[in-house]
């Protein structure tokens, strides 16, 4: 037994770990095929890196979200990365079978540890089986989080893992028994029943079994091993590894997601200038976006690697729940299944240029497999019928609401390499749905998406009982007051936001609050444009801005002496998409302002008592969160206490809400897109608002006012609805609250 315990497991390691040594070498040179970053980008604060990796390791922050499934993989991930001695131990039991480790191996808290871990590694994985196999009866088609996910290699994962940590149990017990353990001992605390089983045996019979279960625990080890080394696209092993550099390479060192600001479209690891480009000769070859899998930088690469199938992302995004294509898991593993697949071509020096030509000679691609000249050929965009490895169908589903970046336990930035993806489509290929090009259209001439007049951006200062300071008319600069209310494109023109605009508007002129609106010269933040893939259009947009709103502050870029401290420009939002894009987006471009959403303010000026809810306001009420408010800026806290303050309400909160709220289907510019697959999503939305019975369905942000508001009022004339529900932003509900009557502002003095 020994003797053939021995030949087996060194046979297996000898193979297992030349294969994977060659492995790791594959997963370098392949990710060393992706593009380069900007410059200290991934690698700056390396101690913050250090401790974000430590904190999101340790204590599992995006796991534990998930109660039993959490912990359950926590113990796992504990056990893989701390019971390797136990495979060294392993080893010298092989030729000597009471062997122990030198120093502490007879040492009581590690036998303990040993013991706890190997117990409840065994029980994690266990639990994490019961509930793979479980899930897809109970779960039939898309609502598993599983489904596509491949099977075999998750179930081979989970048996590997159970039967080494049986293993470990049993030669636990073994130990006991040859080393003579007669009594309860708090070293074998667990495997003591074993221990006790095992002592009525023979001490040779107790030997060949010590010999059989470490043949097992280091046979069982080196199988897996081979396994993954031949499978370097195995993701949902390979992830034990590359999740740790993910998480260390991710893109804010101090730990939030890959929210907020989309990362300006580069070149060679350098972000371009659309002012500059084509000033110099190489401008031709600059790559916009992504059109081949090479394209991508070697952090997306990395991310494709590290799926480990899991589906959290897929379980929250709202195109997959509504029927659409689109499953950011399924879409990550296509690209890496893809990237793997065409490596062997990319290493022999193979790619195309702009023009199409192949840049390797047939000499270079002559001991190319064949599997991979044909991968190759894939458009990485393109319909089944193309070949294609994403479908477009596939990449215009995403309304870019962040569910599948804030879920995903490795920190893969799904909407950064969606958006790449279209930025080549809509730039260079100028492939995307018509309706968008008449909102692209509409801001290239008019500056809004709607294609109004400039003018008609003041009409909403008419309908209100105060005069609105506008900078350039009434006032020179925002040096006289206090906030610059930057009203946006649909508060301004859009009929159910522009009663937001008006309410906040009063709410302010009631607080006592100076402020002031731009007079028409601002154009479109350029959220839209930029999420659509239309990067220079964004820049365009932004640049004037930022010089309309330095203008605004008082500031000359060629007087350093008049620049107002970043700390007084202060601008508040009533859009979340405006807040975004001015707060997290324009400081790329050089434009530094401090920006705060409307209900940052109003709580604020709650909590000061400048403004005092009185007047009840009756009803169940249920708010919907915002997903550039939410997810992307994690203000979830200042909406519900405003609501919270305002008597007579009862809030009820939806299923999904939160980090986990459902996206009213109108991000990622998908406001100007026909819904053409599937259930829509602000339906989706408004069923979930519906099923709690409300009286009234509340948010804070335009968008979102409009998708709720055509659901709601659809479902009212299909009879689904009450006819007295109502789709409010919160602001609206405040104001009802605060003033007893509509008298004119003149009249009525600020609150004490």
């Amino acid at each position: 037994m020994q003797l053939f315990a021995i030949i087996v497991t060194l046979s297996l390691s000898v193979v297992g770990l030349a294969l994977i040594v060659r492995a790791v070498v594959q997963l370098v040179r392949f990710m060393k095929l992706g593009q380069p970053v900007p410059a200290g980008s991934r690698t700056d604060d390396p101690k913050a890196r250090s401790a974000t990796l430590t904190r999101e390791f340790l204590g599992h922050t995006r796991m534990n979200r998930w109660g039993v499934v959490g912990v359950a993989h926590w113990f796992v991930a504990i056990g893989f990365l701390t019971l390797p001695p136990t495979i060294v131990n392993a080893y010298g039991q092989l030729f000597e079978a009471d062997w122990t480790l030198p120093v502490i191996g007879d040492w009581t808290p590690y036998s303990m540890y040993i013991e706890f871990i190997g117990l409840m590694t065994t029980l994690g994985i266990a639990t994490l089986m019961v509930i793979r196999l479980l899930d897809l009866p109970s779960r039939p088609g898309r609502k598993s989080r599983f489904a596509g996910s491949t099977f075999w290699q998750a179930y081979f994962v989970e048996y590997v893992i159970f039967v080494i940590g049986l293993a470990i149990l049993m030669l636990r017990g073994l130990e006991g028994a040859l080393h003579g353990v007669d009594h309860y001992e708090a070293a074998y605390f667990v495997s003591y029943p074993l221990v006790t089983a095992f002592g009525g045996l023979g001490i040779t019979t107790v030997q060949n079994l010590v010999y059989f279960w470490a043949m097992v625990k280091l046979g069982t080890t080196m199988i897996w091993m081979i396994t993954v080394a031949l499978n370097i696209d195995m993701g949902v092993a390979w992830h034990r590894f590359l999740a740790f550099p993910n998480i260390w390479f991710k893109r804010n060192a101090r730990g939030r997601d890959a929210l907020g600001p989309l990362l300006p479209m580069t070149s060679g690891g350098e972000p371009i200038d659309f002012e500059t480009v084509f000033d110099d000769e190489g401008g031709e070859e600059t790559q916009f976006g992504v059109s081949q899998v090479e394209h991508f930088s070697w952090k997306g690469l990395l991310d494709f690697s590290t799926c480990t199938e899991c589906g959290r992302c897929q379980s929250q995004c709202p195109a997959w729940n509504t029927g659409k294509p689109l499953s950011p898991k399924l879409l990550i593993m296509s690209l890496r299944d893809h990237s793997h697949a065409k490596a062997p071509y990319l290493l022999a020096g193979g790619g195309k240029t702009a023009e199409g030509e192949e840049k390797a000679t047939e000499t270079q691609l002559k001991d190319v497999p064949a599997a991979a000249l044909a991968e190759a050929e894939r458009p990485l965009i393109g319909t089944l019928e193309d070949n294609g490895v994403i479908d477009p169908d596939v990449l215009w589903s995403c309304t870019t609401c962040g569910a599948c970046v804030e879920q995903c336990p490795v920190d893969i930035e799904h909407i950064d390499h969606i958006v790449d993806m279209r930025r080549y489509q809509v730039m260079i290929e100028s492939a995307f749905p018509s309706e968008a090009g008449t909102m692209l259209k509409n801001l290239e001439k008019k500056g809004n998406p709607w294609g109004l007049a400039k003018k008609q951006r003041l009409e909403w200062t008419k309908e209100v009982d105060f005069d609105v300071p506008v900078v350039g008319k009434t006032i020179d600069d925002l040096t006289e007051v206090e906030y610059l209310y930057w009203v946006g494109c649909a508060g301004a023109l859009e009929d159910r936001a522009k009663k937001t605009t008006k309410a906040f508007a009063e709410l302010l002129h009631i607080a006592g609050v100076t402020f002031a609106i731009m007079g028409g010269d601002e154009k479109c933040t350029g959220d839209s444009p930029r999420r659509l893939g239309n990067e220079f259009l964004f820049q365009q947009l932004a640049e004037e801005n930022i010089a309309t709103l330095n203008a605004a502050f008082g500031e000359d870029d060629e007087d350093e002496t008049t620049r107002l401290p970043t700390a007084k420009k202060k601008i508040v939002a009533t859009c979340p998409h405006c807040f975004n894009t001015i707060a997290n987006e324009y400081p790329q471009l050089g434009g530094h302002y401090e920006v705060i959403h409307h209900t940052q303010l109003l709580q604020h000026l709650i909590d000061e008592g400048k403004l005092v809810p009185v007047t009840p306001v009756e009803g169940l009420i249920t708010y919907h969160d915002p997903c550039y408010l939410g997810r992307h800026n994690k203000v979830y806290t200042p909406p519900r206490e405003i609501i919270g303050k305002v008597p007579g309400l009862r809030n009820e909160e939806m299923h999904r809400h939160k980090e986990r709220g459902f996206c009213c289907g109108a991000g990622g510019a998908r406001m100007w897109m026909e819904e053409r697959i599937g259930k829509r999503i602000n339906n989706e939305r408004v069923d979930e608002a519906l099923s709690l019975n409300p009286d009234i369905v509340s948010t804070a942000c335009p968008f979102c006012l409009v998708m709720l508001t055509d659901s709601v009022n659809g479902k009212k004339n299909e009879g689904q609805a009450q006819e007295t529900i109502q789709v409010v932003d919160v602001s609206q509900l405040l104001l009802e609250s605060v003033s007893v009557e509509r008298v004119p502002a003149s009249e009525s003095a600020p609150p004490a």
